[in-house]
C-alpha cells in the first residue's frame, strides 16, 4: 500500500482502503511479458539462448491468468535483448548489467515451475503455461477440422475421404520440436476432406482433415 510505504499510517487506514487493500492484483504488461520468457527459458544467460541464424528467432508461447488466455510471440534478437508482443502491446526486454528491464523498469524475479511461471511481484502472481497440443484438444472437441497445432513437418496420414473414424483415432502424426505429436480424431465422424499429404511443412493453424459434419452425416 502506497501509505503505508511512505509511513502515512494511522489506525484509521485499513478502513478507508479496504477494497484497495482486498482487490486481486492484475498483472502489468511487463509482468506478463516477463512470465513468457520465463516460460520459454529466455531469461537465462549465455549466447545460444534465442540464438537463430540469418535473422531473429520468433517463438510463441500461451499463458492463462485466471482463466483469461493470452497468445504470447517472443522475437530473440539476442540472448541479453527481447521484444514481446501480445495483443496490441508491446513490451522490450533487456539484460543490462546482469539484470533485466523491461521497458526501462527493473523486472522482479520469476521462476518456472511444474507448468506455471511465477512472477514475485504484487504479493506473487501465478501464470500457466498452456500446452499447445492439450489446447488444440480442447478448442477442437466435437469440432469438424482437425488443424496444426504448432509448425511441423506431417510425417504421415492413416486416414482419406469417406473413411469412418472414432473420437481417439489416430488421423495423422506431425514432426514438431524434435518429437512426433499424433493428432486424434475428436469425436465420431466420417472424413470429409484430407488436406495434406506425408512429407508436407505446415504452419500452426493449418487445416489437415476435416470431418462432415454431424448433421450431414444423420442425413446420410
Amino acid at each position: 500500500h502506497e501509505g503505508f510505504a511512505a509511513g502515512d499510517v494511522d489506525t484509521g487506514l485499513i478502513g478507508r482502503d479496504l477494497d484497495s487493500l482486498v482487490q486481486a492484483p492484475l498483472p502489468s504488461d511487463e509482468e506478463c511479458a516477463l512470465a513468457a520468457l520465463v516460460a520459454l527459458g529466455l531469461t537465462g544467460a549465455g549466447w545460444p539462448t534465442g540464438f537463430h541464424l540469418w535473422s531473429a528467432m520468433k517463438r510463441q508461447v500461451s499463458l492463462s491468468f485466471k482463466d483469461e488466455v493470452f497468445d504470447v510471440v517472443v522475437e530473440s534478437l539476442n540472448d541479453e535483448a527481447h521484444d514481446v508482443s501480445f495483443g496490441d502491446t508491446s513490451v522490450q526486454a533487456r539484460c543490462v548489467g546482469g539484470r533485466w528491464r523491461l521497458n526501462g523498469q527493473l523486472a522482479p524475479d520469476a521462476m518456472l515451475k511444474d507448468g506455471k511461471a511465477y512472477v514475485f511481484a504484487q504479493y506473487g502472481l501465478s501464470f500457466d503455461v498452456i500446452d499447445p497440443l492439450e489446447r488444440a484438444a480442447s478448442v477442437g472437441a466435437g469440432a469438424a477440422l482437425i488443424e496444426a497445432p504448432m509448425p511441423g513437418l506431417v510425417k504421415a496420414v492413416f486416414t482419406r475421404a469417406g473413411e469412418p473414424v472414432k473420437a481417439g483415432d489416430r488421423l495423422a502424426i506431425l514432426e514438431a520440436m524434435k518429437m512426433e505429436h499424433s493428432l486424434l480424431a475428436a469425436r465420431d465422424g466420417i472424413v470429409a476432406e484430407v488436406l495434406c499429404e506425408a512429407g508436407a511443412q505446415v504452419e500452426a493453424g493449418a487445416a489437415l482433415i476435416r470431418l462432415e459434419e454431424e448433421d450431414a452425416e444423420a442425413v446420410a
